[in-house]
């Protein structure tokens, strides 16, 4: 089974996470943003080679998940990391509301049918995750779900974590690597995002009304991501949380680990049929349209 690569924002697996000591910003020695740009533009090249051998390979499936706040910039990371994978190889899927036909599901359902086959990378923008972030912040969501029995909070939510460890378990046991990244950005960086947003009119679209509502349920969603990252941190299927004041640094630490994630299942193009030197001369030769 696959086990996490080592780094300093690897969530504990031991269930112990104190969401409040998880920083936004990268350490003193960190990089320089020309640094960061000049070694991310490298792991793009080493990135690309990586996935040509898993599609090749056809043996693993690779899942990575995003989760964030507003802001926090998941789509622009998604994009600069994985700017040099071929699309044939890589799957990206965002997760908003759901449908009236998901919502007649359970609750993986909907991420569960879109999960990556051998050989590909899957990313989910937004993911399963969203039920135990979104709907526990907001409850009366759960009306729409129309459980066919009355489960207290108390009980929904662990049961919910529960469900989602044992699920990426399965995956894991049966070859797809489950990598997840929660991008820890700060309020205040916030706040400066969404202006920056308003004063673009060609960012203007990104923003909405409702993500002040949200901006001011902050403690909330810190509280649900503390418990649904400590309860579903493990070795097959680690959580790193990320910090995100700094898009550079942020990026780049993302392609690191998925580099090494990569790189740690020692992937290798399949051996080609053996053939004997006068076998491979009568292909030549009849490639060549000789008799």
């Amino acid at each position: 089974m696959f086990q996490a690569v080592s780094s300093p924002y690897l969530v504990p697996f031991d269930g112990l996470f104190d969401v409040a000591s998880a920083v936004t910003r990268p350490p003193e020695d960190a990089p320089s943003k020309k640094h960061c740009e000049k070694e991310l533009a490298g792991l793009i090249g080493r990135l690309s080679e990586l996935q040509r051998r898993l599609y090749a390979q056809d043996r693993y499936a690779v899942l990575l998940v995003f989760q964030a706040m507003d802001a926090a910039g998941k789509d622009g990371t998604i994009r600069a990391v994985m700017s040099g994978v071929d699309p044939a190889g890589c799957q990206v899927h965002s997760f908003k509301a759901p449908s009236w036909e998901e919502l007649d599901h359970d609750f993986l359902w909907r991420t569960t049918v879109r999960l990556p086959e051998r050989g590909r990378i899957g990313i989910f923008n937004r993911s399963h995750y969203e039920e135990v972030l979104v709907v526990r912040v907001h409850p009366e969501l759960l009306e729409k779900q129309r459980l066919p029995d009355a489960v207290a909070p108390e009980e929904l939510w662990p049961q919910r974590l529960r469900a989602i460890a044992d699920h990426e378990r399965h995956l894991a046991e049966s070859g797809t690597v489950v990598v997840k990244f929660w991008l820890h950005v700060s309020p205040e960086k916030q706040r400066k995002r969404f202006l920056a947003r308003l004063e673009d009119p060609d960012k203007r679209w990104k923003f909405s009304p409702g993500d002040l509502d949200e901006r001011d349920r902050w403690e909330d969603y810190q509280s649900a991501f503390g418990e649904a990252l400590a309860a579903t941190s493990k070795p097959w299927a680690p959580w790193y949380a990320v910090p995100a004041d700094k898009k550079p640094f942020m990026r780049l630490t993302v392609a690191r680990i998925v580099v090494e994630t990569l790189e740690s299942l020692h992937l290798t193009y399949p051996r080609g049929a053996e053939l004997s030197a006068a076998e491979i001369e009568a292909v030549r030769a009849r490639l060549d349209g000789k008799p």
